[in-house]
């Protein structure tokens, strides 16, 4: 636990201070497509995911490997040298939290607010636009929404918004009557 705290406050910190860069720079649009590229490629290559995880791979040949993949992404020079700043100081493995801890950020900065939602089934173009006009009407602001498509829901929902949640899925409606049923 105390590493997971450690881990996110570290990442928390580097957010910060791409961040503070990005914006300096008037680059925070290019920044966040970059980062959220990488995360994403992080997330669907496992030899990628390997290189970034692994304690046993060098430094230098993380910083090359990244430099390389980044150069050939197109990625602009700020986050191409903060990647290879995080990958000397031994970091790679922090760049999925960073692109999270970035994002909120930036939504925060523009007056938005993230939602993670969870759906049975993919929503239409009408329900994800009642989404976000009841989550704005609730919040005040314009909502990012982050979908994914989670079958073992059944049906319904689950919304994030910060540290509050709201799940109106089936299976914890038949969960809880599960948990009602052998209790009585």
């Amino acid at each position: 636990m105390a590493a997971s705290a450690s881990s996110s406050l570290a990442a928390e910190r580097y957010a910060q201070a791409l961040f503070e860069l990005a914006k300096d720079e008037s680059s925070l649009d290019t920044v966040a497509s970059d980062l959220a590229g990488l995360v994403a490629l992080i997330g669907e290559n496992k030899d990628l995911a390997r290189l970034v995880n692994s304690p046993v791979i060098g430094r230098e040949q993380k910083s090359a490997a990244m430099a390389e993949i980044l150069q050939k992404a197109g990625a602009g020079s700020l986050i191409r040298n903060f990647v290879g700043v995080t990958a000397q100081n031994r970091r790679l493995f922090l760049l999925p939290q960073i692109g999270k801890a970035f994002s909120q950020l930036l939504a925060r900065h523009r007056g938005e607010i993230s939602a993670e939602v969870k759906t049975a089934h993919p929503l239409s173009d009408t329900q994800l636009a009642d989404l976000k006009a009841t989550l704005k009407a609730a919040y005040g602001k314009e909502p990012l929404l982050n979908v994914t498509v989670d079958p073992s829901l059944l049906a319904g929902l689950v919304v994030k918004v910060g540290s509050k949640m709201i799940d109106s899925s089936l299976k914890t409606k038949l969960n809880a009557l599960k948990t009602v049923l052998t209790e009585a």
